[in-house]
């Protein structure tokens, strides 16, 4: 739930007034409007987790629902190799770490969910 209220900060923090002028009005509300959903569904995710802990581990629409959401973050984990260019993060410190660490941590959400929904 906390990734998803990061969210909230990615205007100001990307200055997107600045930098999604060029961008047609379509593509800017796309972009925009695209974040929020993902926040929403990641929020909706952690609200899932967080209290209904036992249906989703003990039931099996629970544990399929855990198999989709390691899938998520499996997709979500490749994308950090081959969606973003390394020119981003290479040679630059506080960028290295900020992508060794979702590195790190879209590699545990994938093979937790993934664990958690095939485990008997």
């Amino acid at each position: 739930m906390g990734l998803a209220l990061l969210h909230i900060g990615f205007p100001w923090y990307f200055k997107w007034k600045e930098e999604l002028q060029s961008l047609t009005l379509l593509s800017r509300q796309v972009m925009k409007v695209h974040t929020f959903f993902i926040a929403l569904t990641v929020f909706l995710m952690g609200v899932l987790c967080f209290f209904y802990t036992e249906e989703l581990i003990n039931e099996k629409i629970g544990r399929v629902i855990l198999i989709g959401f390691g899938i998520f973050w499996f997709c979500r984990l490749l994308i950090q190799f081959f969606g973003y260019s390394s020119q981003l993060w290479k040679g630059k410190r506080f960028e290295t770490f900020i992508h060794v660490l979702f590195v790190f941590l879209w590699t545990y959400l994938s093979f937790l969910f993934f664990y958690l929904g095939v485990k008997e």
